[in-house]
């Protein structure tokens, strides 16, 4: 099933009306896409724990809960504020195999995504262990287990399936019963495990027992690294225990605009979402947003949009090993864009932009998104995801985790698209040690050094035109955090050339969107966000959910 037929059933879950509740709070605030999760980090906070610690909490139990969006299999981008100011940028995302090749999934010359999205060989190795042990021991107050061992108490005990859970491991189950540990543990009498019924995971919670044991060394350069060498080397995959020693987390340099006098801090490469909401952001700044009537401002970021991701799909990539210009977030960059925009209709877009110092600069889905902010003035926004639905479908024996399949995020070929319908070129081609590209856009939003916003998404390359369009409404139109997550979304990701849009969009605005030449598609509902902001008199904190999902926000 897609990201975008999974969305359809999360919609209809929650129909007919979106809303979105608001929490309100003084000490510190959770908001996450499951309530579970949100409480294990609201009582890190309130034990004693800051925002770091109260992240690292939520993920951990995501893995347990949220499977099949993300988990230690998988990888995270962690945006963070310190109470001192300092932004700290935790890359903690997959890394190609050294065995990895350019052309390891062409088959008769041409590029089999199958093969990259399912089975041994769709992993890179996992980073969430890492990047969240380095936050907690840099930046938090606690151990990192006492953070792990309730959600292992989560894992043993089981909690009860969601409706969400269910649809997701329905929608994927041929390819899950072709794996026996993975059909173990979310099969029962023969048939994905039903909403209401209780799951249980013992060898997680025995997985996670033994990383507070042992922190991530059980996991990188032991055990768990060991048992995937021993399961792949028998599968026909070509990950080694080696590749799991050599993981590192890396400190990245974030990106930062401004829009509208508020500072934009986001993720850099190999997140490609942080430099296209800036470049978005950047080209929307010529336009008084605010004035505008809703069809023409709609027309006006879908332009800008198509505009972005032109150039995403030849610039980006793993900043290590391609070019990325930094031009690609310059306001003069971003005003000749502007010019582009036809208030009255759709431009063509026939390839990506020329930004400048193009030739010489560089930059130094199923996915989850959560926010924390405490009253010491630690603000994290953390997206984290394994892919597609439960990743590659590979459990590895004996350790419950389910691993990634990020290597589908590669130009597994230029001009193939992968399970988004994302196209890419040479910049994203695979190579050993190389991270794929992402969407993932944790982002923070400043008023001079104070922070006001943190948010991110879900949702594959949604991810990024879920943030702008939150971004436009809470600081064009003045929006709250309920009010943006309930507003109907629109997408545009140049390739395909079509504007999709959520189908409780107002007809006529649809209409509007047609009669200006864009090719209209109606979609249920596009990518799952999570926001905390501060409050109006500046003491508090408001929190939302998106709605979309069944997330939820708490404080106190």
């Amino acid at each position: 099933m897609s990201l975008a037929v999974w969305f359809s059933i999360a919609l209809l879950l929650f129909a007919p009306a979106l809303s979105a509740q608001e929490q309100s709070a003084t000490h510190g605030m959770v908001a996450s896409v499951h309530p579970l999760a949100t409480e294990a980090g609201l009582n890190v906070l309130r034990s004693g724990g800051n925002a770091i610690d109260a992240a690292v909490a939520v993920g951990l139990t995501l893995g347990i809960v949220d499977t099949h969006n993300s988990g230690i299999g998988g990888g995270c981008f962690m945006l963070i504020r310190l109470a001192n100011g300092k932004i700290v940028c935790l890359d903690g995302r997959e890394m190609a195999p050294a065995a990895a090749t350019r052309d390891m999934f062409l088959r008769g010359g041409k590029g089999d995504t199958t093969l990259s999205q399912t089975g041994s060989l769709a992993s890179g190795v996992p980073g969430e262990v890492a990047a969240f042990e380095f936050a907690v021991q840099h930046y938090g107050k606690k151990k990192l287990s006492e953070l792990i061992l309730p959600a292992a108490e989560i894992a043993e005990r089981g909690f009860e399936v969601t409706p969400i859970y269910a649809a997701r491991l329905s929608s994927v189950a041929d390819d899950v019963a072709k794996f026996e540990a993975t059909r173990a543990i979310f099969f029962k009498d023969g048939k994905p495990v039903a909403a209401g019924e209780i799951l249980k995971q013992p060898d997680l919670a025995g997985t996670y027992r033994k990383i507070a044991e042992q922190g991530s060394a059980w996991f990188y350069r032991g055990p768990f690294a060991e048992a995937t060498e021993k399961w792949m080397k028998a599968n026909g995959g070509i990950m080694t225990a080696s590749d799991f020693a050599n993981y590192r987390v890396e400190l990245r340099t974030p990106i930062e605009t401004t829009y509208r006098d508020r500072k934009i801090i986001s993720f850099p490469p190999p997140s490609s979402g942080g430099v296209h909401v800036a470049e978005m952001l950047n080209i929307l700044e010529h336009f008084d947003l605010k004035k505008m009537d809703d069809a023409t401002r709609l027309h006006v970021i879908a332009e800008a949009m198509k505009l972005a991701f032109a150039d995403r799909a030849y610039w980006l990539g793993d900043p290590d090993f391609a070019k990325v210009p930094r031009g690609l977030v310059s306001k003069r960059y971003a005003a000749a864009l502007a010019k582009k925009i036809d208030l009255n209709h759709a431009s063509e877009v026939p390839a990506h932009g020329l930004p400048p110092g193009w030739e010489r600069d560089l930059f130094g889905k199923h996915t989850t998104h959560f926010s924390v902010a405490d009253a010491e003035g630690n603000w994290v926004a953390c997206t984290a995801t394994i892919n597609t639905s439960y990743g590659s479908k590979v459990v590895i024996p004996g350790t419950g985790v389910v691993m990634n399949n990020q290597m589908d995020d590669f130009s597994v070929q230029p001009g193939v698209p992968n399970h988004f319908d994302l196209i890419g070129a040479e910049a994203n081609a695979i190579a050993p040690g190389k991270r794929p590209l992402s969407s993932m856009t944790p982002t923070l939003v400043l008023d001079g050094r104070k922070p006001i916003i943190a948010l991110g998404a879900a949702g594959g390359p949604k991810i990024i035109s879920a943030v702008l369009q939150e971004l436009v409404a809470m600081l064009d139109l003045g929006q709250s955090p309920a009010e943006v997550l309930a507003a109907p979304r629109i997408h545009h990701q140049w390739s395909p050339n079509e504007v999709l849009f959520e189908k409780t969009l107002p007809a006529s605005l649809q209409t509007a969107l047609g009669q200006r030449g864009h090719r209209i598609t109606e979609i249920n509902a596009l990518a799952v966000s999570q926001i905390i902001a501060r409050s109006t008199d500046g003491k508090g904190f408001i929190g939302a959910a998106d709605p979309r999902a069944g997330g939820n926000a708490a404080g106190w």
